[in-house]
């Protein structure tokens, strides 16, 4: 396996958290993109993680790209490339990196700074590519099994809900994948939302869960597929959702809920970041330009 060279270094970035489970979840997926590539590709979380001890981490510290990339200068490493283990185009790597790439660049007087972007998992504009809604109907067909659900039930595929249209684009744009992929093994594929900002201007985040739960199709046996990659305070057995899920049956008689698994845990997840991740190392310098996050 290479290690950094002194012309790129490779991470696999998610959003943070605080949670453990989601770091661990990030390192595995690192260590085994690291494997398939052969080249070092290190986890490291835009925020949040450096917070969580090293000792509920196996002893693998966390990383976070600001400090990360600040290490890496010193062994004279100034070029990254940065492989989102996000859906879609979300604040974190449409604005937040950015910023911040900048901000380093500015602070620290480094001008040969370059830090790259390749894809997001879902592209909305490859209507072909159906290898993230496949990993969702597995998902959603292997929850079924497990609790002998059968083709009346109704599909609920979530996201976390969103303030930019383009990633609830990425929800709606798998769920209509999804529905396809389905067809009559199930009664319905609708996509919803964990939560949303307030004000019709976030209308587009419509239908919530807790609204679409109970609505004709969805009041009966319900797989809640969830659109999360890695467990934590939304998608983990106590979170978000599973609270969501509980109060409506509470309230909904006959209402029965069952949650697939993460995507993160699916092994085609892996093949997918590998397309990812060479897509980028293997872009022209034109295509380079329009994954770069600052020339």
């Amino acid at each position: 396996m290479k290690l950094d060279s002194d012309s790129l270094c490779i991470t696999l970035t998610d959003n943070g958290s605080l949670r453990p489970e989601a770091t661990l979840s990030l390192q595995r997926l690192a260590q085994g993109l690291s494997e398939r590539v052969a080249r070092r590709v290190h986890p490291v979380s835009l925020l949040h993680s450096n917070k969580v001890p090293a000792t509920a981490l196996q002893g693998e510290p966390a990383a976070i790209l600001e400090s990360f990339v600040l290490e890496r200068r010193k062994l004279g490493i100034a070029s990254f490339l940065v492989v989102p283990l996000f859906f879609g185009p979300s604040a974190a790597i449409a604005e937040y990196l950015p910023q911040r790439v900048d901000a380093i660049r500015e602070a620290h007087d480094w001008p040969e700074l370059t830090l790259r972007v390749a894809p997001c998992l879902v592209d909305v504009t490859a209507p072909a590519d159906f290898r993230m809604a496949r990993i969702l109907a597995d998902l959603v067909e292997a929850k079924m099994e497990a609790v002998g659900v059968g083709p009346d039930c109704g599909v609920a595929l979530i996201d976390h809900g969103s303030p930019r249209p383009a990633v609830t684009e990425v929800r709606n744009f798998l769920a209509r994948q999804l529905r396809q992929l389905l067809g009559t093994k199930v009664a319905a594929v609708e996509p919803c939302s964990m939560e949303r900002r307030d004000g019709p201007a976030y209308d587009f985040n419509e239908p919530l869960l807790e609204r679409l739960l109970g609505t004709p199709g969805f009041d009966r046996e319900v797989v809640v597929s969830l659109q999360f990659l890695q467990p934590g305070g939304h998608a983990g057995p106590e979170g978000d959702v599973a609270t969501i899920c509980r109060e409506a049956e509470r309230v909904l008689p006959g209402l029965q809920t069952h949650r697939t698994d993460l995507v993160g845990r699916h092994p085609a997840l892996l093949d997918l970041l590998t397309e990812r991740l060479e897509t980028g190392l293997s872009a022209d310098p034109v295509s380079w330009k329009a994954m770069m996050v600052r020339e």
